[in-house]
């Protein structure tokens, strides 16, 4: 078995829609994102950020961050996908199509 699959290695995306209309609101929806970035996301699209990790075990550490971190308002929604499933994502820029390029390079030390 490869030691880095594209079945093994997996991406997990934060979606969410926070209100935004108070300073305390704002606050939340800032610290929020503060935090996603803390724990290693990246910005994918407005809203969307996600973060690549070398398993599923990792991927499921860095969901109960993002579960412990969850605002008392707004939608989140988090979803983990293969990098083969990754990969397979179509992208246009208004009708013309994009290459989905990963917003990290996977390093290997051996």
């Amino acid at each position: 078995m490869e030691r880095f699959s594209e079945y093994r290695i997996m991406w997990v995306l934060v979606f969410f829609d926070l209100p935004t209309e108070t300073k305390k609101a704002r606050k939340a929806y800032s610290d929020f994102r503060k935090k996603l970035l803390n724990d290693g996301f990246t910005m994918f699209q407005f809203s969307i950020y996600l973060r690549h990790c070398p398993s599923r075990e990792n991927a499921d550490v860095h969901i109960k961050r993002v579960k412990n971190m969850l605002p008392e308002m707004g939608q989140i929604g988090i979803l983990c996908v293969t990098d083969k499933q990754f990969g397979q994502m179509e992208l246009y820029q208004g009708k013309k199509s994009e290459p989905v390029s990963t917003p990290y390079q996977q390093l290997e030390l051996f």
